[in-house]
């Protein structure tokens, strides 16, 4: 299993699978948030998997990074933008959502805070609650209103989207089945919100929100030894 630890200037290319943001979608919903007259921003879109089902829940999703990955899975080409820095000066919209680079995950979550109109979701490891910092710095001052927790694991890998449970083909070792050894959580802003944190539990859902086309094909070309993440990284 692979443990997400990244250089400090790491691009942190690890894909979401886009079931995990369809969950998220489900609980903003069931919140009462009217999910289809909201716009919607993912400010480190990688190459478009969160995009693609909160696409299908929003009026209207815009996407950004601060590179733009050759395998974009969507129509349209997603904007260049280095948020952490820059997106303070960007129009607002309703929900931010994102995987956001472990290291800059507080600056994303504090120029989110101030872009959204509605709510701010961010996809995190669940480690990331933690540290004495990082309370002081965020969690003392803007406190999330909801803790989500993955009651199965949610597998992300560097570079490349595999199903749960199917062969890695990126793997060390051949006949690997994708799987992870870190667990994730969503973090969730209520804009105006009170801050009085609430842990709810995300029931097991991977198999029914997984959809035809959530996962790509690899091209043989890439899976050839020497080939590896060529054309995925």
């Amino acid at each position: 299993m692979q443990r997400r630890v990244e250089a400090h200037d790491s691009l942190d290319d690890f894909p979401t699978p886009p079931w995990a943001t369809r969950a998220l979608c489900e609980f903003l919903a069931s919140q009462g948030l009217p999910l289809g007259k909201l716009t919607g921003w993912e400010p480190c879109c990688n190459r478009g998997y969160m995009v693609l089902p909160m696409r299908e829940y929003l009026a209207f999703v815009r996407a950004s990074d601060v590179v733009r990955y050759p395998d974009w899975v969507l129509g349209d080409e997603p904007e260049l933008i280095d948020f952490a820095t820059t997106g303070h000066t960007e129009p607002m919209v309703d929900v931010i959502v994102a995987n956001p680079p472990f290291n800059l995950g507080e600056a994303f979550i504090h120029v989110a805070l101030g872009r959204a109109r509605v709510a701010v979701a961010m996809f995190v490891r669940s480690a990331f609650v933690e540290g004495e910092n990082r309370y002081e710095r965020l969690y003392s001052k803007r406190p999330p209103d909801f803790e989500l927790h993955f009651a199965e694991r949610v597998v992300i890998l560097r570079g490349r989207l595999v199903q749960a449970g199917k062969l890695d083909p990126f793997a060390d070792k051949p006949g690997t089945k994708a799987s992870t050894a870190t667990s994730y959580s969503w973090l969730v802003w209520m804009i105006g919100g009170a801050g009085d944190t609430r842990a709810r539990w995300i029931a097991p859902c991977r198999r029914r929100l997984e959809r035809p086309g959530d996962y790509p094909v690899y091209p043989t070309a890439v899976l050839a030894p020497g080939g590896m993440f060529g054309a995925v990284a």
